[in-house]
């Protein structure tokens, strides 16, 4: 009986660990019209549908705030000067992309 327990444990440990093993993936293109695109996922296929974005100026200032669209996108108009933008779908998920690597 022991070992059945045992094995019960050890496959919740393994399903909460795969449950939450998703990273997540975010990149941004310059549409070449003054816009940017960004299009968002998780590793393990999910959808970004709701996720935080958030624009940054070069001192940190938030200068817009959206959240990704049904289809994982989000397109803001080009900043002038240096921006990043933020993908924030909570602790330890959150990518940081600086403006000058945003490019057509």
């Amino acid at each position: 009986m022991k070992s059945v327990y045992a094995l019960a444990g050890l496959g919740l440990l393994v399903l909460c660990g795969t449950a939450s093993a998703h990273t997540p993936i975010c990149s941004c293109y310059d549409n070449g019209d003054g816009t940017v695109l960004c299009e968002g996922a998780f590793s393990d296929g999910s959808s970004a549908s709701g996720v935080e974005m958030s624009i940054l100026d070069d001192k940190g200032n938030v200068i817009l705030t959206g959240k990704m669209s049904e289809d994982s996108e989000f397109e803001f108009d080009k900043p002038e000067g240096d921006y990043k933008v933020i993908f924030n779908a909570g602790p330890g998920h959150e990518v940081e992309i600086n403006g000058s690597d945003i490019v057509e």
